[in-house]
């Protein structure tokens, strides 16, 4: 059995296999000069792991944009040039994960951990940056920020992208080196009329946030260039099931183990809790969908069973199906 003394993280994350490339829910623990991960069995870990990454001599990557329809990877490059890809379940938690493997790998040199802290508070924007170099980037048909078609409260906006999104692309393309510094540049795009904002959830901010928060670093928040804000909007009765299932506000998501209904298997499943309207949904983690990280390809095809809230209770859920590891 592996040594598991001096856990410094653990949890569920999705994980691209080394010779398949599909990919697999497994149970990972952080230690001081390794990660270690196992598979899981009758919705437990088994006592030995399926295999380790060692840390000396590890770099990571986050965000990892190599793959536009999982962007929440996190990568990491082992010193044998080994590469690893991870997917969290939200931007807060791929966040913490790579800071913590961050602290891992570099606890033994502590001059590189001042070092860290130092461009993460830090904030300096290059003196010769061109917005307008930043936006031909972010239109490039191949590398450029990823346009999909969103939906915000009964109405489809084309070709937008998420606050999120583009703080992350921001930094995967060494235009900041912090989420602190791409709020800002992102700031100032939407200042200077290179993007602008789309929904209720972004336009809201710049109508009544302080200036320093109108832009907004969130999953759900939308935006798009500003020559392209044509919206489209649909009727309820055309997307009647996924505008009023999947238009309530994320209170909280996260993996959890499941058990089944018919065969009492145990599956890993990314569970999202909603309100105004109220439901929980769950979702196959492995799976990658089209428009969004939270929004199926086809909500009428590919949601899973829908469990609605009625006041406090869940309806037809037995807690016990439910484990927490």
């Amino acid at each position: 059995m592996e040594e598991t003394t001096g856990v410094l993280k653990e949890g569920f994350l999705v994980k691209r296999g080394h010779i398949v490339h599909n990919w697999k829910v497994r149970w990972f623990v952080l230690l001081q000069d390794k990660l270690l991960y196992y598979k899981l069995e009758g919705g437990k870990k088994e006592s030995s792991p399926k295999g380790r990454i060692l840390l000396d001599g590890c770099t990571i990557t986050c965000p990892c944009l190599e793959y536009e329809n999982r962007p929440l990877l996190i990568k990491l490059k082992t010193k044998t040039n080994t590469d690893y890809f991870l997917e969290c379940c939200s931007r807060e938690e791929r966040d913490s994960w790579a800071l913590d493997i961050t602290g891992a790998i570099h606890a033994g040199h502590p001059v590189q951990v001042q070092e860290l802290h130092r461009m993460k508070n830090s904030f300096k924007l290059l003196e010769n940056i061109s917005l307008h170099h930043i936006v031909d980037k972010m239109r490039d048909s191949s590398t450029g920020i990823k346009l999909t078609l969103n939906v915000e409260q009964g109405n489809r906006y084309k070709e937008t992208f998420t606050g999120s999104a583009l703080v992350d692309w921001l930094i995967s393309n060494s235009f900041a080196v912090s989420r602190f510094e791409a709020v800002t540049l992102a700031s100032m795009l939407m200042e200077e009329n290179f993007t602008k904002p789309v929904g209720a959830r972004s336009t809201g901010a710049t109508r009544y946030s302080d200036l320093s928060e109108q832009f907004l670093d969130d999953s759900t928040a939308l935006y798009m260039f500003a020559e392209t804000s044509k919206k489209m909007l649909s009727s309820k009765e055309e997307l009647q099931f996924n505008i009023s299932e999947l238009s309530g506000t994320i209170v909280k998501q996260g993996y959890l183990v499941k058990q089944g209904h018919k065969r009492k298997n145990w599956k890993v499943r990314k569970f999202v809790l909603r309100a105004d309207p109220a439901f929980l949904h769950y979702y196959d983690p492995t799976k990658v969908c089209e428009r969004g990280v939270d929004t199926p390809r086809n909500p009428l095809a590919d949601l899973n069973i829908i469990m609605k809230i009625q006041g406090n209770y869940v309806v037809n859920v037995p807690l016990s199906q439910i484990s927490f590891c």
